[in-house]
């Protein structure tokens, strides 16, 4: 059991991320001092947003850093017990360089911010942000468990460097940090396992994957039909608190799953229009598998994805979570009304 000392600094990696910009906040609002890295301190519109945050002034320090070059973490982490790790590249599709894109800044930034933790006497505890993608490469991979629901045991067997990159490189990269961790018994490791993160962002930023679907979801672009995927939701305010409470329960430990719910994309298309009505132009009719086989590879889903994933139920027990953590997640209506309100109010609707 891990004590951190809550007047000593918390290092965040890829502050300027959608998460952990929320981890920030909710680290400030307690009253910590908090140290994160940017990979471009001259560009002040990645980050300005953190500059306004409450308590920022004198409560935040900015560095810059990249993961990918070694030592670089070093000055971030330096005094700080516990440390933060959310940055990794989120991209499903439009990859050209699966390796380069995806798998190395993923396994090459966990090493290398690893690397810098061992160095660091100081360091007490590591809450690296993993992904349910970790957990599950596909929806049909639930058919092979006896009781169809997904938990915090299970480990993504079914990825590979051309089927689900990005699924592949988080669960790579999490079986890499998990080993570093065990060589020593200085720090120890906390993985959160988000699903698809939604909710308000706290910038203008449109090239999140997560505001993107929702920009994309709003601007009409499922007319014609809905793909019948199944999600696991979580609220980005629900799953950054979770990285902050996690960090500092002496008793936390292992895996933790951040999923309020799973929903179809059909369901969440449903409860827009609800809320919404005609206004975006949603369409609450499912789209047939079969014109998505025929339309998938033109989005960059592959036939293989569309067999394994589309129609395709699952479940995800968040009990642990819930009962070690005291997680008590917000519901998707809520979830997607204030995101709304962010993207209407942001014009980011006006921008595709």
């Amino acid at each position: 059991m891990k004590e951190i000392d809550i007047t000593k600094s918390v290092a965040v990696s890829g502050g300027t991320g959608y998460l952990a910009s929320w981890i920030i906040k909710h680290l400030l609002d307690r009253g910590m001092t908090v140290r994160t890295s940017i990979r471009d301190l001259s560009d002040k519109s990645k980050y300005e947003h953190l500059l306004g945050l409450k308590g920022a002034r004198n409560q935040l320090q900015i560095f810059e850093a990249d993961l990918q070059a070694e030592g670089s973490f070093d000055k971030v982490i330096s005094d700080c017990e516990l440390v933060i790790h959310t940055a990794s590249p989120f991209k499903i599709t439009g990859i050209r360089d699966f390796h380069k894109d995806i798998i190395e800044p993923a396994v090459e930034g966990t090493k290398n911010i690893l690397a810098a933790v061992n160095r660091t006497a100081s360091v007490k505890r590591v809450v690296m942000t993993a992904s349910m993608a970790s957990i599950c490469g596909d929806s049909a991979d639930i058919l092979n468990k006896p009781d169809k629901i997904f938990t915090a045991d299970d480990w993504n067997s079914s990825s590979t460097i051309k089927h689900q990159p990005y699924s592949y490189s988080k669960t790579i990269a999490e079986i890499e940090a998990w080993g570093i961790a065990n060589l020593q018994d200085r720090w120890d490791l906390i993985t959160i396992h988000p699903g698809f993160i939604l909710g308000p962002s706290l910038t203008k930023r449109a090239d999140s994957t997560s505001i993107d679907f929702m920009i994309t979801l709003m601007n009409g672009r499922f007319r014609l039909g809905v793909p019948d995927l199944w999600l696991g939701i979580v609220d980005v305010r629900d799953v950054s608190l979770m990285h902050v409470i996690a960090g500092l329960i002496p008793g936390a430990s292992g895996r933790y799953i951040a999923v309020q719910d799973t929903y179809s994309m059909v369901h969440i298309a449903e409860e827009m229009v609800s809320h919404y009505g005609t206004r975006y132009g949603i369409s609450t009719r499912k789209l047939p598998k079969i014109l998505f086989y025929l339309g998938g590879p033109f989005m960059g889903f592959s036939l293989k994805f569309v067999k394994r994933n589309v129609g395709i139920p699952i479940k995800i027990d968040n009990s642990r979570s819930i009962r070690e953590l005291g997680m008590v997640f917000r519901s998707i209506e809520a979830t997607l009304s204030d995101q709304v309100e962010q993207i209407e109010r942001d014009g980011l609707i006006h921008k595709r």
